[in-house]
């Protein structure tokens, strides 16, 4: 290379790091998000006016918006006034599950909503529920939260809450103007050994917590099946257009509340983010569908396998992962590592420093398996034992209905939510911030503080009895 075009090189390319590192120091996404808007009011431990007979409406009941509604409409205390999806046979299935749930009639006036894209908002001004359960594509979670709030209504959002980094910021406004809770119903967080591992972080069974592990590994090419309506017809889409992690919260909610971050002791702080090459949905494509079909039109540029770390404030890692297309076993990973042992999953395992006792005699052994059951009676989550058989069959081994009776219980009570919106927030924004990261080789990208510096002063979720 002639000494002018080594100068010409390093000239360009001197100008293209200064200019990625001032878009990644100073992101738009942090700019003008200092001030909290006017009459707003910060929601981190907030809890809303009781109310003794909790009416619920339910957007999207395809698939997890209709199991919601089916155990929600069988606790005490509960009314389902309104069903709205594109669909007219959903609708009509969904409202005979409550009639076979409640024979007693309790929810004698379920109004029915389907057809156009915007049936939804005619639902909210007509029925005006207390609360509004989301369960539709990703790209709606945010306009519908938001609608739902400015109409009066607490919203319970699937995950992720929303697909932008905007979108979270204007959730989080929307909050905190019209003081509705916006919950993202991150239902792993009520798993048996997810609440087993926080009660035992909480009793400092591992001392400091130094690092944890995350992950939703699940191979789900078979949704493309889904063509025309279902999942897979949506979200393929996501996996052809997107490069990250794209579904992070069902390994790192859990993990996140292990740790108290963004509650009081600590706070997401940057990413950094890579992906693998995407090889596995245009392969599964080629092998299964024509040459002409629609998903073989696709340019699938997501990486079968994103790998992200998180960096927090005291310098602790969170190591997040995503994969639904490659053969391989479940997994959420589930990891907590501290000063005196480590806590895993897929399998369940537990190490501690000098052994636990009875069991093993160093940390060089997992404690697993039927060993595991003596850990379970020690340790075992007081909401778990207390709620088990209530959720018995609810979906994802009774997790799912652990979740949805603590929705209505809390509203019942006048408590706060297990998970505010400012986490529901903060686990999903992985997802826009890895796609920022992979875009630009791995530089690390910083984490909005959605709480405006609150976190700090905000208490960590308790051991709910």
């Amino acid at each position: 290379m002639s000494e002018l075009n080594r100068r010409d090189f390093l000239k360009k390319t001197s100008l293209a790091s200064a200019a990625i590192g001032s878009a990644t120091l100073f992101p738009e996404y942090l700019q003008g998000q200092e001030s909290r808007p006017a009459m707003a009011q910060y929601m981190g431990d907030y809890a809303a006016p009781k109310l003794d007979n909790v009416r619920a409406a339910f957007i999207g009941v395809g698939a997890r918006g209709g199991y919601h509604l089916k155990f929600l409409a069988a606790l005490p205390g509960t009314e389902v006034v309104a069903i709205s999806d594109l669909y007219e046979d959903l609708v009509k299935e969904k409202k005979q599950w409550v009639r076979e749930v409640a024979p007693e009639n309790r929810h004698t006036n379920i109004k029915l909503y389907w057809g156009a894209e915007d049936r939804w908002k005619t639902m909210l001004d007509e029925v005006k529920p207390d609360v509004v359960f989301i369960a539709t594509n990703w790209h709606n979670h945010a306009p519908m939260a938001i609608e739902a709030m400015k109409k009066g209504a607490h919203a319970m959002v699937e995950v992720p809450m929303a697909v932008s980094l905007q979108e979270m910021w204007d959730i989080v406004d929307t909050s905190e103007q019209t003081r509705k809770h916006c919950m993202m119903m991150e239902n792993v967080n009520y798993s048996r050994d997810e609440l087993m591992f926080l009660n035992m972080c909480r009793q400092g069974v591992i001392g400091e917590i130094l690092h944890g592990e995350a992950a939703y590994i699940h191979e789900l090419r078979w949704q493309m099946e889904e063509q025309e309506r279902g999942t897979g017809s949506w979200r393929t889409h996501h996996y052809a257009k997107r490069n990250g992690n794209l579904y992070p919260t069902h390994g790192l909610g859990p993990v996140a509340q292990y740790m108290n971050l963004g509650r009081g002791d600590d706070m997401f702080e940057h990413l950094v983010s890579y992906s693998t090459p995407a090889l596995g949905r245009q392969d599964y494509a080629k092998k299964n569908y024509p040459a002409d079909h629609k998903w073989n039109d696709l340019d699938f540029k997501g990486g079968d396998l994103n790998t992200s770390i998180i960096k927090t404030r005291l310098g602790r890692t969170v190591m997040v992962q995503w994969d639904e297309t490659s053969p391989r076993p479940y997994s959420r990973l589930n990891l907590v590592q501290g000063t005196k042992g480590t806590l895993a999953g897929f399998p369940t395992r537990v190490a501690l420093e000098g052994g636990v006792e009875g069991l093993t005699k160093d940390h060089h052994r997992w404690v697993q398996g039927e060993q595991l059951e003596t850990l379970y009676q020690k340790y075992d989550h007081p909401l778990y034992k207390r709620l088990n058989q209530a959720a018995k069959g609810s979906g994802h081994g009774g997790m799912d209905g652990i979740m949805v009776y603590r929705i209505v219980e809390c509203l019942q009570k006048g408590l706060p939510l297990d998970q505010n919106v400012y986490e529901g927030c903060l686990w999903s924004a992985v997802a826009p911030l890895s796609e920022r990261s992979v875009a630009q080789g791995g530089y690390p990208q910083p984490f909005p503080d959605f709480t405006r510096g609150e976190w700090k002063n905000t208490k960590p979720l308790a051991i709910i009895s």
